[in-house]
């Protein structure tokens, strides 16, 4: 019995034995195969070169500078002895003296290490004209690889700059998010750069060789070629955009051009900054100054820039009126020039009063009893929700990163942010474009196409992206009883530039007449015992108005949608009609305008 179960026991062990010997040689001969195949098989990555980015014309707006980086060799250390590397360095500066030898050490001692087989780079980019007469002598010298390392430069420095964006050295998080990165070494960090990374740096290379135990190179295994060179096409027009940089001189703001069809010829923040101090890496002085400073250069106030809209908000406050079954285009009030609701006062801008006012007259003159009076009669639930459909209070959708939803308030709004009940004065100011309604001025455009073409355009600035063109659909949003009296809408926008008493008439100097409203957005409160207005250029500049003069043209054949706001400017019109002249009839020198 014994016997039997030692001859068993021996039996299963070999049994085990022969089953594990089968699972090794024979089974998992496909994973040993291919662990044996990743310790001889090396994978080098070569690096795609950005796709450019151009005008409408073809004209460059960021193209590749060409240049070379600089690589040592691997394991130049040993211990504390750094004499190999410092061999190297020194010779580096012999070439071309003007590289730095200790940015060059701490570069190479971070990346050294004994499990390090690749070389590395110390230097990224050396101009081409510097490299060519040395690039023969250099690339005998076994220790330094010389590659070529496109740079990225911006020919118009600041002109454009919250546009277009930058690309810088990619950082940890990036690189963790997009292994590419690593390789690439610059990703897009802001504007069409960023928004459009994945596409203009296109993808990389690879060449698999065969190399043994001492990491030597034996055959080169196969190859596959880098996606490069995916250039994008914009909307912008490089003069036009020149054009605005000039007309905006020293002030700080917005402006945007845009088709009535969401295409963007045209827009800047203001103050812009050069892009092409970003690349190699910005001074900590620089950006402080960027950061720090009270103009804010470096927010793109065309998306996040939170303004109240003040009166430029009334036509669709009007066009929501009308179509209340509350109010009708033949509604009228009284406007005395105040209105008295509880114990507070809301003044209008004129303080005689407009006397007998309908909804063409309230916009043509931004009488601002008119609406204080009507928004009791239609409600905050009505206002709120027409303007969120009309596109405020959410994104456009324009291909630009981090775009900013602003405010729409509401009795939702506030009983959720802040757990309180809404008053009807916050009706009324709501009605006028303050209290808590923010937009953006990219939201301002998009909601005057919409005044001026009955269909709510997705704004964009690219227009072809490789070979496909870009065009998004326009959004139906407005009810069959909104378009059928939008006319009434479009003839009072009409009237604010061309009326005697619009309030833009006295500025506008196109050579086509154009409809649009002013706005005068208040950003500091005016105490409910004054009686008289002080004169805005008499304020301190930080309590001034904001001036809003959004615009489309021409009025009988609306093609353009011109929008421009400038902080503490003052009155809209007295402000902006200027310089939103001047944008017109450079759109008709350029032959956008079609008559």
């Amino acid at each position: 019995m014994k016997i039997k179960i030692i001859f068993t026991l021996f039996a299963i062990i070999w049994i085990g034995l022969v089953v594990r010997v089968f699972h090794l040689a024979v089974q998992s001969n496909d994973y040993y195969e291919n662990l044996s195949e990743n310790n001889s098989i090396k994978t080098e990555l070569s690096a795609p070169v950005r796709g450019e980015i151009l005008d409408r014309t073809l004209d460059p707006i960021a193209i590749n500078e060409l240049g070379f980086k600089i690589a040592l060799a691997p394991h130049l250390t040993h211990g504390d002895d750094r004499s190999r590397l410092d061999t190297e360095i020194a010779y580096l500066q012999s070439m071309i003296p003007s590289l730095d030898a200790q940015k060059i050490a701490k570069a190479y001692i971070m990346q050294d290490s004994y499990y390090n087989h690749s070389f590395i780079d110390v230097v990224d980019f050396v101009p081409h004209e510097t490299i060519i007469p040395l690039y023969a002598l250099m690339n005998l010298r076994e220790t330094i690889k010389i590659s070529p390392s496109p740079k990225r430069l911006y020919p118009y420095g600041p002109v454009g700059s919250h546009l277009i964006g930058y690309v810088a050295k990619a950082n940890q998080k990036e690189i963790d998010q997009d292994p590419s990165l690593q390789l690439l070494g610059h990703v897009g960090k802001n504007g069409i750069e960023k928004y459009y990374n994945s596409y203009l740096q296109g993808i990389a290379g690879e060449r698999r060789i065969k190399v043994n135990a001492h990491n030597v190179e034996i055959e080169e295994v196969g190859r596959s070629a880098t996606q490069e060179n995916h250039n994008l096409v914009l909307n912008i027009d490089m003069r036009l955009q020149n054009f605005i940089t000039k007309i905006f001189e020293k002030r700080v703001g917005a402006i945007i051009v845009m088709d009535v069809h969401g295409a963007i010829y045209a827009a800047g923040s203001f103050p812009e900054y050069d892009l092409n101090t970003f690349v190699s890496g910005i001074s900590s002085d620089e950006w402080n100054a960027l950061m720090n400073s009270v103009d804010a250069p470096f927010t793109n106030k065309i998306i996040n820039g939170l303004y109240p809209p003040g009166s430029t908000v009334k036509t669709g406050m009007g066009l929501i009126y009308i179509t209340s079954g509350m109010l009708n285009e033949n509604t009228t009030f009284m406007s005395t020039g105040s209105m008295r609701l509880g114990n507070r006062t809301f003044r209008d801008w004129k303080k005689t009063g407009h006397g007998i006012t309908n909804i063409n007259k309230a916009i043509v003159e931004s009488c601002d009893d008119y609406f204080y009076q009507g928004s009791l009669q239609v409600g905050i639930d009505r206002m709120s929700d027409g303007l969120i459909r009309m596109g405020l209070g959410k994104k456009t959708g324009i291909d630009l990163p981090n775009e900013f939803i602003g405010t729409v308030p509401s009795r939702a709004w506030k009983r959720q942010r802040f757990h309180q009940p809404w008053y009807q004065g916050e009706t009324l100011n709501t009605s006028i474009g303050q209290g808590d309604l923010l937009v953006t001025p990219m939201q301002m455009a998009e909601f005057t196409a919409l005044m001026a073409t009955g269909t709510l355009p997705i704004p964009h600035i690219a227009k072809m992206i490789g070979e496909n063109p870009y065009v998004p659909v326009p959004l139906d949003v407005l009810t069959p009883t909104e378009k059928q009296k939008l006319p009434i809408i479009q003839r009072a926008m009409r009237g604010v530039c061309n009326d005697p008493n619009g309030t833009a008439h006295a500025r506008v100097t196109t050579r086509f007449p154009i409809a649009g409203k002013t706005g005068t957005a208040q950003t500091t409160g005016i105490a409910q015992g004054t009686k008289d207005r002080q004169n805005e250029k008499s304020m301190e500049y930080l309590k001034r108005s904001h001036a809003w003069f959004t615009t489309y043209g021409p009025a009988d054949n609306p093609q353009f949608v011109v929008t421009v706001l400038v902080e503490h400017g003052g009155h809209g019109g007295e402000e902006a009609g200027g310089i939103v002249s001047e944008i017109y009839n450079k759109l008709d020198d350029l032959g956008y305008i079609k008559k």
